[in-house]
């Protein structure tokens, strides 16, 4: 069956393939009448625009690219949802995808979003490498980053700043009583984390008598933290950690599933902290201590800028960066 075309509508219509072509890319340049005529012809042959024709003539689409490192995870999809919703009150559509933690994923997301000539994008970067980025910025796509800087200001970003969250997670597990800390990381490359590590450390080295040693694991995720806690539960007491800072709230959720599962509490054996302070974090069955960002203010606030640049072009660049606040709860209630 051939498909139905522009004209099709037109001659259904009793219009002419302009007045078509203006119901789908200036509808206000007619009549509510006439909106309605086409309309009924649309619906009626059950005709589809060909978008990317759509947006060669009028050099917009429309959509915004988001690349995130796991949309999965409550925090990136507190990001989405806000981004979403400030998109929508301008009209536009917003295209996810989730990179995992993949420069090769990663790219290719970003090499999409330019290809199809989105308005502009929204890059949660895992890594400090934002040269793609800062190249497709340069070739005219509006680019802005979440939940990560770019030091060099060639890009607008909304972040946390997570060397200070690192702080505040290490000092409140010195203030309980904690002195073998662990800092349960994700695989490497991941900025964001490494920041929340490096805060840590800089607390555990200038206090006396204090360690902190580094698990590493594939993933942050409830999976790899269980088996984490399962790890550092069948260390030998002496040399098993009194306290555990995640990476994130879904790999703290998994450490204590597997520490409580091998016959150890929480926190009177090892106290746990996680990062983000999820929706869920304070409704688990320890509820889950955490350092706290603002991530629906961090995407709407990412989500701004970029419209801020779709209408202005060329406007200078902005780094928000959004302070974390230490949530503290029954896993790392010890008596100090």
């Amino acid at each position: 069956m051939a498909s139905v075309t522009i004209q099709d509508v037109a001659r259904r219509a009793g219009v002419s393939a302009a007045t078509v072509s203006n119901y789908f890319n200036w509808p206000d340049r007619l009549s509510d009448r006439m909106r309605l005529q086409v309309q009924r012809a649309v619906d009626e042959l059950g005709f589809v625009p060909n978008m990317p024709a759509r947006q060669l003539r009028r050099s917009r689409s429309n959509t915004i690219g988001l690349s995130v490192i796991n949309a999965s995870n409550p925090f990136f999809a507190d990001i989405v949802v806000a981004v979403e919703k400030a998109a929508a009150a301008r009209g536009l559509s917003v295209m996810v995808g989730s990179t995992h933690e993949s420069p090769h994923q990663q790219d290719a997301y970003l090499r999409m979003f330019e290809q199809f000539r989105f308005d502009g994008i929204i890059l949660s970067p895992f890594d400090a490498g934002v040269q793609h980025a800062q190249q497709i910025a340069s070739r005219g796509t509006p680019v802005v980053l979440v939940d990560h800087r770019d030091e060099t200001q060639t890009l607008s970003s909304a972040s946390t700043d997570h060397v200070l969250g690192g702080q505040f997670a290490a000092r409140h597990l010195l203030e309980v009583g904690c002195r073998r800390l662990v800092f349960a990381s994700g695989p490497p490359g991941v900025r964001q984390v490494e920041e929340r590590l490096r805060g840590a450390q800089q607390v555990v080295d200038a206090t006396d008598g204090v360690t902190l040693t580094v698990l590493d694991g594939p993933d942050l995720d409830i999976d790899v933290g269980r088996a984490t806690g399962r790890r550092i539960a069948a260390m030998s007491a002496s040399n098993r950690p009194d306290g555990v800072f995640a990476g994130n709230d879904m790999a703290a959720i998994g450490i204590m599933q597997g520490l409580i599962g091998a016959g150890l509490t929480v926190p009177g054996d090892v106290a746990v902290l996680g990062y983000d302070d999820i929706a869920f974090a304070e409704t688990t069955s320890v509820p889950l201590s955490s350092v706290r960002q603002v991530s629906r203010d961090i995407g709407a606030a990412a989500a701004e800028l970029l419209l801020g640049e779709l209408d202005v072009p060329g406007r200078p660049r902005e780094q928000l960066v959004f302070q974390p606040q230490l949530m503290a709860r029954a896993s790392t209630a010890r008596t100090g």
